[in-house]
Order: structure tokens, then C-alpha cells, then sequence
């Protein structure tokens, strides 16, 4: 009875969450449920779309919904690493001795918006890889922990090519999902219209606190999954390098590299929370199929022909999820 009571107190609280974010943000229901899996991972997210579909409106309602600081970065070609972490700055002490102190950027936030990621310099976007991998910031030699919870939101532009710097692969890599904003539909626009053209303005009130937040990320951490289950995850993952016994000829054919063993992580963390939220205390296949994608995409990286033919890792990943054979059904009922 405790563990149910749980689950309905993790699923009451995710849907009170939602309804807050839906004041603001119209539609994107996926959008919105892949952010909050991140969130609640312990994940960080990037969000690519065309501009002005709602990604930085999408942040910062969920800081503002979550009670925790919130920093954008709005990334740009001049950008510099010391913009981001902070720096060493020359102070005079009360004695009159000058000294050096440091002067926290803003990484040093609860909730981080990378504004338009691929506009800055690899040298720029590699200074958040530490942040992102050890809740750290080291300069001159010094480390200070960043506040918890942290998460990083990045936001890129898909078609803008020009002035543009591509994520390196061990920074994509380190993206809990990759989700991919789209257009709204024409009721949604209309909505919208009503929202942000009329004489009211719509606030949102905060229904968590970051402490609340890291509790319902301890719960679903100890979700219990089945062997036969993270054995069809590691063989999943395993598939997506051409060079294994379990690939698919579209692998073998337009990937050249896989995915990581981050991509196990993402997605077994990413299943379970999306089983706590469908009510159940157990991992199933269909969750693992509803978290592949976002948790994979961005970890492919296609060959010359695959760039060339204009092959989409969804695809890839969909066709390995179609033919690895799972566990016979009577199995498969047993995590259900």
C-alpha cells in the first residue's frame, strides 16, 4: 500500500505540474513530458525548433512553476567561457591588500537556458561539459559545486546553418533526450492569440520545490526492472553500432557510429519514470519504445551517405525497435 500510495502521490503531483506549464505553454504535450522525464532524471535537455514556438517560454514557466533560479545564456559568436562560469576578479580587502575573488556566473542557477547553443564557439560550449557531467565549475584551478537541483535547457535552431557552430559528439552525448519542438496547429495558434493578445496577463504559481523535486527522482530511481528487460535495453543500444551481430542493415548501411553507454542510461531512467507516471511500479517494453527515440537520436552519428540521402536517426531507431525481438508475450505480461 506504501509503494501505491507513492505512485499516486508521484503521478498527482507530475499532473499538477502540467496543468501550471499549461497556463502558459499551448500544446506540446510530448515536449512537455519529455522535459519534465529529463527533469526528473536528473537529466539535461535540448530542444531544437524553428524560433519563437515557445522553447524559451517553456523554461522558464518550468523555473518559475519549480520555485528555482533561473539563468539564460543567450549564446552568440563573441561569447566567452568566463561568461559563462564566471572569473577571478581583483578586489581591494578592507586592509587596503588587493586579492582575487571570484565572481560566479551564470551556470550558478538551479534551471540553465542555453539560448541558441550552436551560435558560440566550441571553446564556449565546451566550458558547460563539466557543469553538465559533475556539478562543478573549475577556474584557475578551484572548484565550486553547483547548486542542486541543476539542469541545462538548450535550445538550437534547425535551419539557420550560417554563423552556426554543431555541438561536438561528447557534448550531444550528454543530453538525457533531444526533443524536437514543431509547429503548433492552427487551433493551438488561435489559443494563443487569446492568451498573449488580451488585456490579462497570465501568471503561474509554483506547485514544487527543488528539495520535492529530488525526492519524486529517488522514487523513480528505485523502480525495479526485470533482467530480460535490461538485457533488450543493452542490446538495443548495442544495435545501433554497424559493426555488431544485433544491427539492422539500415544501421550497417548509413550509421557510422552508435550510441553510448549513456544511451542505456537514458533510456532505463527515462522508462521508469515513464511507467511511474502510467501508474505501475515496474519497466515494460512499450515504455522503453515511447523513450528510444528522444534518448537516442542524438547519439547517431550517420556516415557520408546516410548526410548525403538525408537519413533521420528517428527512422534508424524506430526499424531497430520493429525488428529486435523482444520476450514472447506471456513474458512480457508478467511487467505489466
Amino acid at each position: 500500500m506504501a509503494v501505491e500510495q507513492e505512485i499516486k502521490n508521484f503521478q498527482a503531483r507530475i499532473k499538477a505540474l502540467k496543468d501550471e506549464i499549461g497556463k502558459i505553454i499551448v500544446g506540446h504535450e510530448s515536449v512537455i513530458d519529455q522535459v519534465l522525464t529529463a527533469v526528473l532524471a536528473g537529466g539535461h535537455t535540448l530542444l531544437e525548433g524553428v524560433p519563437g514556438i515557445g522553447k524559451t517560454r517553456l523554461v522558464r514557466t518550468l523555473a518559475q512553476c519549480l520555485n528555482l533560479k533561473f539563468s539564460r545564456i543567450q549564446f552568440t559568436p563573441d561569447l566567452m567561457p568566463a561568461d559563462i562560469t564566471g572569473t577571478n576578479l581583483v578586489v581591494e580587502a578592507e586592509s587596503g591588500q588587493k586579492k582575487f575573488q571570484f565572481q560566479k556566473g551564470p551556470v550558478f542557477g538551479n534551471i540553465i537556458l542555453a539560448d541558441e547553443i550552436n551560435r558560440a564557439t566550441p571553446k564556449t560550449q565546451s566550458a558547460l561539459l563539466e557543469a553538465m557531467q559533475e556539478l562543478n565549475v573549475t577556474v584557475a584551478g578551484t572548484t565550486y559545486p553547483l547548486p542542486e537541483p541543476f539542469f541545462v535547457l538548450a535550445t538550437q535552431n534547425p535551419i539557420e546553418m550560417e554563423g552556426t557552430y554543431p555541438l561536438p559528439e561528447a557534448q550531444l552525448d550528454r543530453f538525457f533526450f533531444k526533443t524536437l519542438v514543431k509547429m503548433p496547429s492552427v487551433s493551438e495558434m488561435e489559443t494563443i492569440m487569446d492568451r498573449t493578445t488580451g488585456r490579462d496577463e497570465i501568471e503561474v504559481k509554483p506547485v514544487m520545490t527543488g528539495t520535492e523535486l529530488l525526492s519524486l527522482r529517488k522514487l523513480a530511481r528505485e523502480v525495479p526492472v526485470a533482467g530480460h528487460l535490461k538485457r533488450y535495453i543493452a542490446q538495443l543500444v548495442h544495435a545501433t553500432h554497424p559493426d555488431t551481430k544485433e544491427t539492422s542493415e539500415l544501421v550497417k548501411r548509413y550509421v557510422r557510429y552508435g550510441a553510448s553507454p549513456r544511451g542505456t542510461q537514458a533510456v532505463m531512467l527515462a522508462g521508469k519514470i515513464t511507467a511511474l507516471l502510467k501508474g505501475r511500479y515496474n519497466l515494460s517494453f512499450a515504455d522503453i519504445r515511447q523513450v528510444a527515440v528522444p534518448a537516442l537520436r542524438h547519439r547517431l552519428i550517420l556516415n557520408f551517405e546516410g548526410e548525403a540521402e538525408g537519413i533521420k536517426p528517428d527512422n534508424i531507431i524506430q526499424n531497430l525497435l520493429e525488428t529486435l525481438p523482444e520476450l514472447p508475450q506471456e513474458v512480457e505480461k508478467l511487467t505489466k
